[in-house]
């Protein structure tokens, strides 16, 4: 498949891409940042889901994964959070009065509702075209993989782990939506994308560990103390009620002082990192 290196740039001995690739799920061009360490042939992969309002840019740039990425012999792919193009003509829906729905605000769902669908096809981008594309032109090994993100994207990394054990080893988030469906950033994002309500259970992280938990790892969460979002939009203590219920092991580890920031990912990102590489050895 044709595609564009936009960008490259070395760090730490490895190279820091940024791809543009046309999507066959999203029906527009896509962008991702990948990050390939120095001296590994085939690596693992590693998916970092971005939050609202973000793209492949937010962690690239501020969160300095690549020092550790380098010596733990990891690939770290983040692809944007949403269809995006600047030519109009593609006909992207967006709602640009609002930033937490529509253009960077995708919600790692498949979208079944006009005017939303012919694009928003999130979850099958990341689950399934990104790591065929990846496998198909890059020198990574796709076969061992696992997922993180913040935010959204922690929503993202959560559901997209629950939901298929056999593609990711691992799966940690950084001050993760847990239970979209109760709040209401995950009520208007799914009221937008998804016709059924009913649906939206197989979208919603809580839901998914009380049904179907993961026994075989350890879920890692990153939540600031501080973070202005905590207790309206995040609320941590429902997956872990959730998990605990369901034999789910879980390590939370609630942060004090810190907030929502990339100041917070780039202090606890090392840590997220070893634990993906143990996992994906």
């Amino acid at each position: 498949m044709a595609f564009t290196i936009v960008s490259e740039w070395k760090s730490f001995g490895g190279r820091q891409l940024v791809i543009e690739h046309p999507s066959t799920s999203c029906g527009v061009p896509m962008r991702f940042s990948l990050f390939l360490p120095p001296g590994v042939e085939n690596p693992p992969v590693l998916y970092y889901l971005s939050g609202l309002t973000c793209n492949w840019e937010n962690v690239t740039t501020k969160a300095g994964f690549q020092r550790d990425a380098a010596e733990l012999g990891l690939a770290i792919v983040a692809p944007d959070t949403s269809p995006r193009n600047s030519d109009a003509k593609e006909g992207v829906h967006d709602t640009p009065d609002r930033w937490d729905l529509g253009i960077g605000a995708g919600f790692y769902v498949d979208s079944d509702q006009e005017p939303w669908a012919k694009h928003y096809q999130m979850y099958t981008y990341i689950t399934e075209e990104l790591p065929k594309f990846l496998a198909e032109n890059f020198p990574v090994d796709t076969t061992r993989q696992s997922i993180t993100g913040h935010s959204m994207g922690g929503h993202g990394a959560l559901v997209i782990g629950l939901r298929n054990p056999e593609k990711y080893r691992a799966i940690s988030a950084f001050s993760p939506i847990v239970a979209p469906s109760q709040v209401q950033w995950g009520q208007d994002a799914f009221g937008a994308y998804l016709t059924n309500k009913d649906d939206w259970a197989q979208y919603d992280a809580t839901e998914l560990v009380a049904n179907n938990p993961r026994k075989d790892i350890t879920i890692l969460i990153d939540q600031g103390a501080a973070d202005g979002f905590l207790e309206n939009q995040l609320k941590p203590e429902l997956f872990e009620a959730a998990a605990q219920k369901a034999g789910q092991p879980l390590q939370l580890n609630l942060r004090e002082g810190y907030d929502h920031s990339y100041y917070f990912i780039a202090t606890f990102i090392p840590e997220h990192l070893k634990m993906h590489a143990e996992a994906l050895k």
